[in-house]
């Protein structure tokens, strides 16, 4: 069964299924490692940190989801994390039996601390920072409960510059076995009596020559490995006999968690163990005093959490126990799922989330029913944390799967719309209007060359409309006729100032083109977001760029800084050639209004990590040409050598086109071509060293005009027995300025026919152009280039590089000659981001800073000081 079904048949849970739209998650990205199971999590306000199998730390930015940097370091799987937010620390645990402390600012180690009896203390499961005595608590693999206090900066400070043993340690005492500074004389560690064991029947003592463990490739303690067994300084302490309670189980310390807010002020400790059971601690000045004992029998306690007086405690075999520590008592036993470990759990305000072994994460109500269920992970869903974005919080899971899940949960009371002809683009949170919107907006197939796809077209257009509306536009739907898909006209109205304000237009296009499935590693018609990337059909051309515009424009109107008139277009037929498209802009101008400038994102940059702005694309010319012998298919073997062929001649005429060092032949082609100047010389040298391109290679792409052959069509079955009938050939051209463009079709056309002509062949030709755009150049002198050079400057932090496309968009130089300015061109996609090909993709940073990037421009354009230096 689908995990986001619900079973038909009766449940054997004590609880009522009550799940709905308004409880279930919305998967917002997934975080993939690389072949490891993620065993714990922790988030700051900047991070998520995640430990994996793999002996290492990842750490992921919160904002972008990109992986940020690894904290390597330990020699064992990373079981537990734990935050001190005030300290700005980051605490780690391991199966090497070390505790790591880092920092979360600067991502660098601070700090080793080694339990009681080191190795001997086995993994070490979990951890609890108290703030208030500073002092972090270690569950232990031998059962025994650990803990350490920092309680003095000063004192760390002190200890950090000095080499002598014998320096304060961070408890304010002269201990000299506590702080360890340097490494042991064998440059390693002491040996553990399981891992480093011998086979018993050789009745050895465990030592290092043992050689148990499996070192990773390149990892301490490998033979290739690089380091010595500490990567980067940082210090050691050791913890003392006193602070040791052992056992203080009968079993491993799986969980613990602390409790705060209690009527009598004291803070408490709650450990759950493989005994079946929970100990109640105090937290006292000279270390945890047990309070009271709870005895289970079903299962290890494996996870565990709290909220004032109730503990939750998640059990082997699907049991969840809920304790009320005021009464002492078992109040409720929750059925999660029969037989299925509950590995973590987590809350949020009244509400539960159990994350089982099946991958199965399940969201409880306060009055413990069971209100959403899911299939979170492929495999073990092993990890869980609640973390605040914005506005609104995010469920983050990891499982064995190798993969971290951020899941948007909305509150309880919230519903949300998934119609789409009633959009409401404040999904799950109202943080991420953006991502939330472009997932709605890539879920409707508007590819505008299938037939079957145009009631799609029409729908998304009608989406479209009433989501730029909902964001503060006036909005129409303008018809391009029959059959055609209509445009979307937006008008975002800019607060009244004492001068004219300027209108700038935004183009772009809602189609897009066909995504057959090979090749897709998802659905391309529905956003999935993975390491930073969101994948899907139009994310990148042109959807994403498309409500980039349209939310920095919402902004700067919510903040009331709008001081123009953005004046969106937005069409349905830009990858079927734009149809109807210049007769519907000519019929409505009156209600499109004067234009100042005009504004496109319908690209990529060069490369991954430079940002640009296109200042060119060539034109293009697409020519059919069809040749008929006016008689049926023919079998070779019988009329072979007593007819013409179409398809030699057809061979014939596309090799006239070029000569033998590929130019092409039609008269006159490359007279009008404009000189390439040493401005541009320049240019190219510069990119043909960040490419590691040749500048050559740029200059034919960009800025010269090429021929391309794309196909050739036979009537006929196509053996190889037959003579086709009629051929069809397809050719285009790629044009440049200063070539014109008519000019140029009326020589491709003058030259097929007339060089058919010389054949002096009995079949019949036809030439046709059915499609054609012309070269556009943009002005890099011009106020508003400039005004969108320094936008990019200032977001990026570095000067764009200039770019040209050799690709053609044909509304780009229409509506510059249409309404009498200058058009910018800003991409906002990467080079990797697969327009037109499969796994389509943009990248989370490159579509919230292309967003702030026209927040800056159009505020700058707004300016009264910009606006008199165009009028100059």
């Amino acid at each position: 069964m689908d995990g986001n079904q619900i079973s038909p048949f009766p449940t054997p849970s004590l609880s009522r299924y009550l799940q709905s739209e308004t409880s279930m998650p919305t998967l917002i990205h997934s975080l993939v490692e690389q072949k490891s199971s993620v065993l714990s999590l922790a988030a700051t306000d900047k991070y998520i940190f995640s430990g994996s199998q793999n002996e290492d730390i990842l750490v992921w930015n919160k904002d972008t989801f990109t992986l940020k940097t690894t904290l390597s370091g330990h020699e064992g799987s990373v079981l537990a994390l734990e935050v001190a937010r005030e300290k700005d620390w980051l605490f780690s645990s391991s199966g090497d039996s070390t505790v790591r402390v880092w920092s979360t600012e600067t991502l660098k180690p601070l700090f080793v601390l080694r339990p009681y009896l080191e190795d001997q203390a086995g993994d070490l499961f979990s951890l609890v920072w108290l703030p208030s005595t500073q002092t972090i608590f270690i569950g232990c693999q031998n059962t025994s409960l650990q803990w350490f206090s920092f309680t003095s900066d000063a004192t760390l400070a002190e200890s950090s510059s000095s080499l002598d043993s014998t320096a304060s340690s961070p408890s304010g005492t002269s201990t000299p076995s506590t702080l360890v500074n340097t490494p042991r004389p064998d440059g390693s560690r002491q040996a553990h009596k399981f891992f480093d064991s011998y086979p018993i029947y050789e009745r050895r003592p465990a030592d290092l020559l043992a050689r148990n463990r499996t070192p990773r490739p390149g990892g301490r303690g490998s033979p290739d490995s690089q380091y010595s067994y500490e990567p980067s300084p940082a210090l050691h302490f050791s913890i003392p006999a006193s602070n040791v309670i052992d056992p203080a189980h009968y079993g491993y310390i799986y969980c613990m968690t602390l409790l705060t807010g209690t009527g009598d002020g004291i803070t408490r400790l709650a450990t759950g163990s493989g005994d079946e059971g929970i100990k109640l601690w105090k937290c006292l000045p000279n270390g945890p005093e047990l309070e009271y004992e709870f005895t289970f029998d079903r299962g290890a306690v494996l996870s565990m959490v709290a909220k004032g007086d109730t503990i939750y405690a998640g059990c082997q075999d699907g049991y969840v126990k809920v304790v009320d520590l005021e009464t002492k008592t078992l109040i409720r036993t929750i059925i999660v799922e029969e037989g299925v470990d509950v590995l973590s759990i987590s809350l949020l305000d009244k509400d539960m989330f159990t994350c089982a072994a099946n991958g199965s994460v399940k969201r409880w109500s306060a009055s413990f029913d069971c209100v959403a269920y899911w299939k979170a992970h492929s495999g073990i869903a092993l990890s869980s944390i609640v973390t605040q974005r914005g506005q609104g919080f995010y469920l983050v899971t990891g499982g064995n799967d190798s993969s971290i899940k951020i899941w948007d949960i909305p509150p309880s009371t919230r519903t949300v719309s998934h119609d789409l002809q009633s959009p409401s683009l404040f999904g799950p949170t109202a943080t991420d209007v953006l991502t939330f919107a472009l997932s709605k907006f890539v879920s409707i197939p508007s590819v505008s060359s299938e037939p079957s796809r145009r009631e799609d077209c029409r729908q998304t257009a009608i989406w479209l409309r009433k989501s730029l509306g909902q964001l503060g536009a006036h909005t129409a739907l303008l018809p391009t006729g029959e059959g055609n898909n209509p445009l979307v006209l937006a008008t975002f109205q800019g607060s009244s100032v004492g001068h004219r304000k300027p209108r700038v237009l935004f183009y772009g296009h809602y189609d897009v083109i066909s995504a057959p499935p090979n090749g897709w590693n998802s659905d391309p018609f529905t956003v999935t977001g993975q390491n930073g990337y969101l994948y899907g059909r139009g994310v990148t051309d042109n959807k994403g760029p498309i409500l980039a515009v349209a939310c920095a424009a919402a902004d700067l109107l919510t903040k009331r800084a709008l001081g123009l008139d953005l004046v969106m277009l937005i069409e349905g037929e830009e990858e079927c050639g734009s149809i109807g498209f210049g007769e519907a802009v000519k019929k409505h101008r009156e209600a499109i209004g004067e234009v100042d400038a005009i504004l496109v994102s319908n690209s990529t940059w060069i490369t991954d990590d430079r940002p640009c702005i296109t200042y060119g694309l060539r034109g293009v010319v697409h020519c059919n040409i069809e040749i008929s012998s006016k008689l049926p298919d023919l079998h070779s073997g019988i009329e072979g050598g007593g007819v013409v062929e179409p398809m030699v001649d057809m061979v014939k005429l596309l090799a006239s086109l070029t000569n033998e060092n590929n130019q092409i032949r039609i008269p006159g082609f490359y007279e009008s071509v404009r000189e390439q100047t040493d401005r541009e010389k320049e240019l190219y040298d510069l990119l043909s060293e960040i490419t590691h391109k040749p500048a050559s290679s740029l200059v034919a792409r960009w800025r010269e005009p090429s021929l391309t052959i794309h196909n050739i069509e036979i009537s006929g079955p196509g053996n190889a027995t037959v003579i086709p009938g009629s051929v069809k050939g397809q050719v285009s051209l790629r044009i440049v300025p200063d070539q014109d463009l008519q000019t140029i079709i009326t020589s491709l056309t003058d030259y097929l026919t007339i060089t058919y002509k010389a054949f002096k062949s009995p079949n019949q030709i036809q030439v046709t152009v059915d499609h054609s755009a012309d070269w556009w150049l943009g002005s890099l002198d011009d106020p508003w280039f400039k005004a969108l050079e320094s936008a990019v400057q200032e977001e990026w932090g570095e000067a764009p590089l200039r770019i040209r496309e050799g690709g053609s968009i044909p509304s780009v130089p229409w509506l510059e000659k249409e309404f009498g300015c200058h058009a910018l061109h800003l991409p906002m996609g990467q080079a990797s981001d697969q327009a037109h090909l499969p796994n389509e993709r943009i990248s989370l940073i490159n579509l919230n800073k292309g967003k702030a990037v026209v927040e800056r421009f159009l505020a700058k354009t707004a300016d009264e000081k910009f606006l008199s230096s165009v009028r100059d």
